[in-house]
């Protein structure tokens, strides 16, 4: 059980002082009758007062894992992770899913996209759920006598920052809410891609020196603010038209220079159900807490474990779970990516679970079964058949540490940000801006390599696209290769395709319009002023 001071302290702000999200454009929380004498009693740092923001990004609500913040919105299938895996990795050239449900599917094959699809409601939802509660609790904080107000405030105004990050990258409008805006029924105006981005960007850099250099596991603190906006400008000439890598390699640099974190020794560390106290601590940036007694959810890493076994064809106790969904499952396009131990490309299920990269042998092929029917398939000739295709057991719920017994709900906390990133985030920055420095960008890849077990490459090999691969070996399954992809001018269109890109097994263009997704229709018809992305 996660040895966390927030959890205990959800439910009460959440019966007491947070209403749920009613209306998804113009939502005006009102103020429950708690005094601050009252609140300051239960809490006087107010961090269960935060708490509940910070858990709207892993749990689809405060009273267990059938309810939900969002009313309308299917508890199970509408968290904020599960939206991300779902939008950013079933979407792109990594996982496919097999369970051929409406909306989902369109997701997996990347095609039929249209506003109705409930998957892309329920991360827009999620947002103006977010977003609402942030401001209301920044009014409230402005009421209090406490010596962290500074602290509570910015902590809330990156959590608004977040769900606008995503907001900005998925869509690419819609409405900006401050805590400022006078209470109107009237509908709020349309703010455009760089009007959220200008927003989010003032915000992160006004609280980055109000937050100290940590603070708890979980929460954020000056490096997490620093890693959104190296992801901000990462990403800054898709959102805006104008590049921006030398200002993402410089908050890179304050990151690995100023935060103290390190590379976990051990890789599966990361995504192990003890991650919160094993080393993997020390290379986590910000996390999304789960506990199986306390923070149960069927969209947080519960959705990443169970969703990509089957006790049909693996034990799935060995990764420390009672169930198996039998879901996710991987393509060529991603195992494809590694090389075997000759320095060839895997071609086959065996030269994987032999490569020398130690991210390679967590893709299961069951090569070795005495049962062909339950042997996978290199080639995802059906992506609803479960042995099309090699699941990926990179998240599992057994301890790294000690023995653990198998349980229904994930104990392993998704680490959102992470120093690996960092270090492939700086070097994708330097070679694209020139800036900072090339031995330090060769360095820090193979720093990531090594870890695995990887060779390491020579400034040759140091190319954007062996940055873009190398991105999708260490952060499979993490919720960046939509954006990625994007980025590289690789998503929309024709000129890279992999299996069951645009609902062809061997792939076809799509739109370059899917590079955003379209505004849900229950959006447009809250909100007059709202218009759809083009293409939809």
């Amino acid at each position: 059980m996660k040895k966390s001071n927030l959890i205990y302290l959800v439910f009460f702000f959440c019966v007491f002082l947070l209403p749920s999200c009613t209306d998804d454009l113009n939502t005006d929380p009102k103020d429950q009758n708690v005094t601050e004498e009252q609140l300051l009693q239960i809490d006087p740092t107010l961090a269960g007062l935060v708490s509940k923001v910070y858990g709207s990004f892993a749990l689809s609500g405060a009273s267990g894992p059938g309810s939900t913040d969002t009313p309308g919105d299917d508890a199970g299938e509408s968290p904020f992770l599960r939206g991300i895996i779902n939008l950013q990795d079933f979407t792109a050239d990594d996982m496919k899913n097999r369970w051929g449900d409406n909306g989902l599917d369109q997701l997996t094959t990347t095609s039929d996209w249209d506003p109705n699809n409930k998957f892309f409601r329920y991360l827009y939802n999620r947002v103006y759920y977010t977003v609402p509660q942030c401001n209301l609790l920044i009014n409230q904080v402005n009421q209090y006598n406490i010596s962290n107000k500074e602290q509570v405030k910015s902590e809330l105004r990156f959590l608004r920052s977040l769900a606008y990050f995503y907001l900005i990258d998925c869509f690419g409008k819609g409405v900006l809410l401050r805590e400022t805006d006078p209470v109107s029924s009237t509908p709020k105006p349309e703010s455009s891609r760089i009007e959220l981005f200008n927003f989010v960007e003032s915000e992160l850099l006004d609280i980055e020196d109000k937050l100290p250099n940590r603070i708890s596991y979980g929460r954020a603190n000056k490096n997490v603010v620093r890693m959104l906006l190296a992801k901000l400008y990462l990403n800054a000439e898709v959102y805006t038209g104008t590049p921006q890598y030398d200002k993402a390699l410089t908050y890179c640099e304050k990151i690995i220079n100023e935060g103290g974190y390190q590379l976990a020794p051990n890789f599966v560390s990361l995504f192990s159900g003890d991650n919160d106290i094993s080393s993997a601590k020390d290379e986590i940036i910000y996390a999304l807490i789960a506990d199986p007694l306390n923070s149960q959810s069927y969209g947080n890493t519960t959705y990443l474990v169970n969703g990509s076994l089957n006790a049909d064809t693996m034990i799935i106790n060995d990764f420390g779970a009672s169930e198996g969904w039998a879901g996710h499952r991987a393509t060529k396009a991603w195992y494809g990516k590694f090389k075997n131990a000759s320095g060839s490309f895997i071609s086959n299920a065996e030269e994987l679970a032999n490569a020398p990269d130690d991210r390679a042998k967590l893709f299961w092929s069951n090569y070795l079964s005495s049962d062909p029917t339950k042997i996978h398939n290199f080639e995802m000739n059906d992506y609803k058949k479960w042995i099309d295709g090699f699941p990926s057991t990179k998240f599992r719920n057994s301890n790294f540490l000690s023995v653990s017994s198998p349980v229904p709900f994930s104990n392993t906390d998704f680490p959102l940000y992470r120093l690996a990133d960092v270090y492939l985030m700086y070097a994708e920055s330097q070679l694209r801006s020139g800036t900072g420095s090339v031995a330090l960008a060769l360095q820090y890849v193979n720093e990531v390599r090594n870890r695995s077990n990887a060779s390491s490459i020579s400034l040759i090999d140091l190319t954007l696209d062996f940055i873009l691969d190398e991105r999708a070996r260490e952060l499979n399954f993490e919720g960046h290769r939509r954006t990625d992809l994007i980025r590289y001018g690789k998503f929309g269109g024709g000129s890279y395709l992999w299996p069951w890109k645009g609902g062809v097994k061997d792939g076809a263009a799509i739109p370059v319009t899917y590079n955003l997704f379209p505004i849900p229709f229950s959006a447009l018809g809250a909100n007059p002023n709202l218009t759809q992305n083009p293409g939809y």
